[in-house]
């Protein structure tokens, strides 16, 4: 039986600076999770995928991470995307210097 379809995100990473992105409901990048596109829709999620993976000179490996929807955005659903967030953990810099 195929595992039912919970609700994603389009993620990645942006080529030249390594940021993580995320789709946005305008069909472009932005850097915050709360913005990115809210897909409880498999069809429209493997859609924004497939497009995505067309952008191999703008972006590195774009994935769909489980979400939830709370306070009127998405968030993560798993902590793996909680910590992509907030960048990389070794010093205080990029999107860890902004919290």
């Amino acid at each position: 039986m195929p595992k039912k379809f919970t609700p994603k995100v389009l993620t990645a990473n942006a080529l030249l600076e390594g940021d993580v992105i995320y789709w946005s409901p305008k069909g472009d990048w932005v850097g915050c999770f709360e913005d990115a596109a809210y897909f409880d829709d498999e069809s429209a999620a493997t859609d924004a995928l497939a497009q995505a993976e067309t952008q191999q000179d703008r972006i590195v490996g774009p994935y769909l991470a489980d979400a939830r929807w709370q306070d009127d955005h998405p968030e993560p659903a798993h902590f793996r995307e909680d910590f992509r967030t907030t960048g990389p953990s070794n010093y205080p810099h990029g999107k860890q210097a902004e919290f």
